[in-house]
């Protein structure tokens, strides 16, 4: 049987090996146990507080609480969404309360030590049951409730997963599913940091839901497909649209439906093969509408209302999904590819900042300026963007693998800017981000940047005029040309 995908993110190179840590290693206060995996994108360490090394002390209710660290991998040829990814879970997971989701112990910043400690859940995840389908029914029917009710609690904390597969879900002691790995997603009231730096689709193929790839991140609908995905794949032994790895590919779902379990597995009986289309709709407003319906569905098959999915025994028909899914893209045509994932109530403010090559006296003028501009903004976000020129991988092999990320590298400098900022005007993490994006043209990218997350207000430095400059161009003229808001450009 096929292994579990891996998440789709931006193309590259393959990445090196993480930091060689050892056991015994002592990070930030936290001893190292044993290694207990390594990925792509992160190691997992069992950890022990060390004694007197001035750590902080643990939170409440986590003395002799198992605990876990993760450190993810940050080196030269790493694709930079990884970082992003780390970002947001260190961001999401201290938000996160209840039983479903592992306790939040620590965290170390970027610029010293990343990693976070967390609870421990003993046991493996679901991904090696991939390698016994297809499972029982009763068992994937009981897993698929206790999944349901977990991504319920999820939901009313405002979060959408966006990356719910077997290896995301792993169970505790009494049976309580526990959800794990939230570097891909959404929280309605933090900054979506994913959706702002990349413009593709993010998250792992065969469980995408299609309005994932249209790039809606904010549906907690969503989960609730890539559930059904997993049940579907738990119970026939197959995924339902298979394991694309293009965007092609994933579009494929979108006007062909999965062949109806029934056909592939006799067993399967109608009420649970209504479940598991209606999950599987194209349209989020067809499916279930919440994991608390989805649940009860499972655990209450009698009550389940039986449709013409329920004897379906073909693919779905071709013209009713694409209708669908047009009627999907109608509403969403005129706007901008983020204007239906998020509408913010006060203004945003972008600071583009060159911090490459940025003059001291600029640079400190620049800061002065985004700092009068947010403080006449009541409520104002503030996002601070620089751009990196360099392509990845850069064609030199391992040669610098060893050496940091240069895209950690301007996130940590650009950071450092934004610093007095955030002190000056209190900005706490739901009204201050700072990415690096990555282009050949400069104020193209800014450009994209400010119109994809509706920026209200660019401030940007400019260096003195030159002939050369104003012959070509320089950047700021282009953004005050072309942008869509007010430009602010600031020179020393």
């Amino acid at each position: 049987m096929d292994a579990e995908p891996a998440p789709v993110a931006a193309p590259g190179p393959a990445t090196p090996a993480p930091a060689d840590l050892v056991a015994g290693d002592v990070v930030e206060g936290w001893r190292l146990q044993e290694r207990l995996h390594t990925s792509g994108m992160a190691q997992l360490w069992g950890v022990l507080p060390a004694v007197g090394t001035g750590r902080a002390p643990l939170p409440p209710g986590c003395e002799g609480l198992p605990l876990v660290m993760k450190v993810p991998r940050l080196r030269a040829r790493d694709d930079p969404a990884s970082i992003v990814g780390f970002e947001v879970e260190q961001m999401v997971l201290p938000a996160l309360r209840g039983p479903h989701v592992p306790r939040f112990v620590a965290r170390g910043d970027l610029d010293r030590q990343p990693y976070i400690v967390m609870e421990r859940i003993p046991g493996d995840s679901l991904k090696p049951r991939l390698a016994q389908v297809p499972l029982p029914l009763h068992e994937v029917v009981d897993v698929g409730a206790r999944v349901a009710t977990a991504l319920h609690d999820l939901h009313r904390q405002h979060v959408v997963h966006l990356d719910v597969k077997p290896s995301s879900v792993m169970q505790r002691a009494d049976g309580t599913v526990v959800l794990i790995d939230f570097g891909l997603s959404h929280h309605d009231h933090l900054p979506d940091l994913l959706d702002e730096v990349f413009p593709w689709p993010m998250g792992t193929g065969p469980y995408m839901s299609p309005e994932q790839v249209q790039g809606v991140r904010d549906d907690p609908r969503s989960d609730l497909f890539a559930l059904g995905v997993m049940l579907y794949h738990f119970i026939t032994g197959q995924r339902p649209f298979g394991a694309p790895e293009t965007v092609r590919g994933l579009r494929r779902r979108l006007v062909l439906g999965p062949v109806p379990p029934r056909a592939l597995r006799a067993e399967c009986p109608p009420w649970l093969q209504e479940i598991l289309l209606r999950c599987l709709e194209p349209s989020p407003d067809r499916r279930w509408q919440s994991g608390a319906q989805l649940a009860s569905a499972l655990r209450n098959p009698s009550d389940v209302v039986l449709t013409e999915r329920a004897v379906r025994m073909h693919h779905g028909p071709l013209l009713g999904r694409a209708r669908t899914w047009l009627g999907m893209l109608m509403p969403r045509s005129a706007q901008s590819p983020g204007a239906a994932r998020r509408v913010l109530p006060c203004p945003t403010v972008m600071a583009a900042v060159d911090i490459g090559r940025g003059e001291p006296a600029l640079l400190a003028q620049l800061r002065e300026s985004v700092r009068r501009t947010v403080a006449a903004e009541v409520g104002a976000r503030l996002v601070c963007v620089c751009v990196m020129k360099a392509a990845r991988g850069g064609g030199e092999g391992d040669a610098h693998a060893d050496q940091r990320h240069p895209h950690l590298q301007q996130l940590l400098g650009l950071r450092h800017w934004a610093r007095p900022l955030a002190q000056a005007l209190m900005l706490d993490e739901g009204r201050l981000s700072c990415h690096v994006l990555e282009g050949g043209d400069v104020a193209a990218a800014l450009i994209d940047f400010a119109h994809r997350n509706q920026v209200d207000h660019i401030v940007m430095g400019a260096r003195a005029h030159s002939a050369l400059r104003q012959y070509l161009g320089s950047v700021s003229a282009q953004v005050v040309a072309q942008a869509a808001c007010t430009v602010t450009v600031v020179r020393a």
